[in-house]
């Protein structure tokens, strides 16, 4: 810095709307945003998560007419979830196989009312079908066993892979996945569909209105600190990412969001690659329940954690906020 005080005075830029707008280092826009949906069984469909207010899981027609919705906004992509009915839940999670799961079915759907307009995500582990709340198979001590959940995985991308989905996002942390599942669809041949990688996902607290909404949180059998990352480690989190590169990850995801901004930076730093978070569901739950308790204004949290995410270096965030950030960002 080559002058001083009162030569160089930092407030003459922030003095006027139009000044501060211009000297912005960070834009979001619409273009920015994941919007991550619940999917569930039947028709007309719409039940409210009460532990995720204004967040609803919806039927696979509802999940259309939110594709149609987000398309109008300039949202690109859809990550979708299944709330799998408790009757086709079971210890080996094999309705993640069957083609016409929720998944499979609300792909399709998306498919049928936008075509290629919008991107389409499909998570990838299998506690949305276990009957136990694991991310994989398990053994009779209730650890989770890496190598035959693999197996598993491949085979529900590949289902996932011919119902139409755009992005495979393994989120299961089992070690060696990318790889399994990008040889497999290359063998497919299905050379361009992406993987983003859940490369760093930690044992968070933050999940708990998620597994509500999945269905999961009453089924959940211990925890899932043997796959998912300590909160307290950032170095395993950079080899995490630099595995699931080597791997054949198109991108990389750092979950949950703003308690681990710091990772998302240095993977940024690091490998130079495109870094997406997930602004999960307890960061949306303590926004909402600020804005209840009167101690907030929801709009300007909202974009003002979205610029977070942005400053950071991520290309992108998953946030159930989406439909209401594109309509502030679209003025």
């Amino acid at each position: 810095m080559t002058a001083s005080y009162p030569a160089l005075r930092l407030r003459r830029t922030r003095a006027h709307a139009w000044s501060r707008a211009l000297h912005r280092e960070i834009a979001v826009s619409p273009a920015d945003l994941i919007w991550p949906l619940f999917v569930t069984d039947g028709d007309g469909v719409e039940e409210p998560i009460g532990s995720l207010p204004g967040v609803s899981r919806w039927c696979v027609k509802g999940i259309a007419q939110r594709a149609k919705e987000a398309v109008a906004l300039g949202i690109p992509c859809l990550a979708l979830f299944p709330n799998t009915q408790p009757g086709r839940r079971d210890p080996l999670g094999r309705e993640a196989l069957n083609p016409d799961n929720l998944m499979c079915r609300a792909v399709r759907a998306i498919r049928d009312a936008v075509g290629g307009d919008i991107g389409v995500l499909t998570d990838v582990a299998l506690d949305p079908y276990t009957s136990h709340g694991q991310d994989g198979l398990i053994d009779e001590a209730g650890y989770v066993l890496n190598d035959a959940t693999a197996e598993v995985l491949v085979g529900q991308s590949l289902n996932q892979a011919a119902a139409g989905a755009d992005i495979i996002a393994p989120s299961d942390m089992m070690d060696g996945r990318v790889g399994l599942i990008r040889a497999a669809l290359e063998q497919a041949g299905h050379h361009n569909l992406q993987i983003m990688s859940y490369a760093a996902k930690y044992a968070s607290a933050f999940y708990g209105p998620f597994r509500d909404a999945v269905g999961s949180s009453g089924l959940l059998k211990g925890d899932k600190k043997t796959y998912q990352m300590d909160p307290a480690n950032a170095e395993e989190a950079l080899r995490e990412v630099a595995l699931d590169l080597a791997e054949g990850a198109d991108s990389v995801m750092v979950k949950p969001g703003l308690p681990y901004l710091d990772i998302a930076v240095r993977v940024k730093q690091r490998f130079e690659v495109p870094v997406f978070a997930y602004q999960v569901s307890g960061e949306y739950a303590m926004i909402e329940a600020a804005v209840a308790a009167g101690a907030a204004d929801r709009d300007a949290m909202v974009l003002e954690t979205l610029t977070a995410f942005k400053r950071a270096g991520c290309s992108g965030v998953l946030t159930y906020h989406a439909p209401l950030a594109a309509r502030l960002m679209n003025g």
